[in-house]
């Protein structure tokens, strides 16, 4: 498998089956090189999607469009995304699973908030935050946390499905930050690989993820902190 971090909470995966991008923020993501966008969009099978915010939703509509990529979301989420002229979609919720090509995927509970203000000012609910664990076929299973606070519910998570591979947010502000997530990462997961995400994007959360490092020593766990762009294989 291969993962690419795309910035803030957007990430590549590669499999022999599938190629994923999961929560495409793109455009007006201050961390996002521009470089990499054609190379996520090629062959681009699915977009998975944590919640609704502008900052995960990101690219999707154009880039469902431009690749005819289905899109995986919570009901809500993607009733909102038809109505915007999204034609291929797979909605799920809290606890369902959707099986795709070459790998499945779980939505499980985030402590979050998922809406958006539409261009006349009015703000939609759109279902609730969600944290995505795909189970591959030919891969480690993933975890990709969305926005989260930690939730002593982690535990079921990894009773549930035991994930190799954890995608966990510690910008802090809109999320845990650095020595929660560890915490999350240390009590309740037997992660053997953890990319950290959701901070070094907006000045509002944490720029480096130093605390979070510092949290996880010592710790039998792996921890990758790629540059923007830089390919993970594991």
């Amino acid at each position: 498998m291969k993962i690419q971090w795309l910035g803030h909470s957007a990430f590549h995966i590669e499999t022999t089956k599938a190629k994923i991008l999961i929560d495409p923020f793109f455009s007006g993501n201050p961390s996002f090189d521009e470089s990499t966008r054609k190379d996520a969009a090629a062959g681009l099978d699915y977009i998975l999607l944590t919640h609704g915010h502008g900052d995960h939703v990101g690219d999707t509509i154009a880039l469902a469009k431009e690749t005819g990529a289905t899109v995986v979301a919570n009901a809500d989420l993607a009733a909102w995304l038809g109505s915007r002229g999204v034609s291929a979609l797979e909605m799920g919720n809290t606890g369902g699973t959707i099986h795709l090509k070459g790998f499945s995927t779980t939505f499980v509970n985030a402590l979050h908030s998922s809406a958006q203000i539409t261009e006349d000012g009015v703000s939609h609910s759109l279902g609730s935050a969600n944290g995505l664990v795909l189970h591959f076929d030919d891969a480690p299973t993933l975890y990709h946390m969305g926005d989260t606070d930690i939730f002593s519910d982690m535990a079921l998570i990894q009773e549930l499905h035991q994930p190799d591979i954890g995608l966990v947010p510690i910008g802090d502000r809109f999320t845990m930050g650095g020595a929660v997530a560890a915490l999350a990462c240390q009590r309740y997961f037997k992660f053997g690989t953890v990319l950290p995400c959701h901070y070094g994007s907006f000045p509002i959360v944490d720029q480096t993820p130093d605390l979070f490092l510092a949290a996880m020593e010592p710790a039998s766990t792996k921890v990758e902190v790629p540059a923007v762009g830089a390919v993970v294989t594991v």
